[in-house]
């Protein structure tokens, strides 16, 4: 193959044709090919552990290089999500460094009110009690928790009161309707034990 190219290239050269530029154009060609070509095995080859770690499953939700949304599709060459607002990104495998997957066997509802400075916090985590073990006998929303409310207590103390904190473990899926049913069930909860919130 070599004979072959130097020949053609002796050939041109007696024809007083310039072999310099078609030598340029070729080394700039190759070298961009090469470059090219360098990326697409990147892709390759960090799709072929993603998808043998198990690492993205479709349907997931995931965070993958700075976006977030649900994975419609995983290939060897890249991962296309849909973000909240609709949005489709294809995002490269070789620009993957690290993923959040969302939705691996389970999530934490992470859930914080706030406390008025002058409030005695025992009726308001007493409350945070009973509306966790409400929603665990929900016949809707119970199947979505996987155990009992976990009370931290106080959590920060501010100028204008307290932060109390709680945490349910549900389906990962679940964990945003479970955190705005808790929500709404405990501000009834502190209503009702007289808890003023600032």
């Amino acid at each position: 193959m070599l004979i072959v190219l130097v020949a053609g290239m002796l050939v041109l050269s007696e024809l007083g044709i310039s072999v310099a530029p078609i030598l340029a154009t070729a080394g700039v060609a190759s070298l961009a090919i090469g470059f090219g070509a360098q990326s697409l095995i990147k892709d390759y080859f960090n799709g072929f552990f993603l998808l043998m770690e198990d690492q993205v499953r479709e349907g997931d939700v995931v965070e993958i290089a700075g976006r977030a949304g649900e994975v419609e599709e995983v290939t060897l060459r890249y991962v296309r999500l849909r973000d909240g607002d609709g949005f489709v990104h294809f995002i490269p495998n070789s620009e993957i460094k690290m993923v959040s997957n969302r939705t691996r066997w389970f999530a934490y509802a992470m859930i914080d009110a706030a406390v008025a400075s002058y409030q005695d916090t025992a009726p308001a985590l007493a409350a945070m009690r009973e509306v966790g073990d409400a929603l665990r006998k929900d016949e809707q929303l119970g199947k979505a928790i996987l155990e009992d409310v976990q009370i931290f207590g106080v959590e920060r103390w501010e100028l204008w009161g307290f932060v109390v904190r709680c945490r349910i473990k549900v389906l990962p899926n679940e964990r945003d309707s479970v955190r705005r049913e808790f929500f709404r069930r405990l501000a009834a909860a502190f209503e009702a034990k007289g808890v003023k919130t600032p």
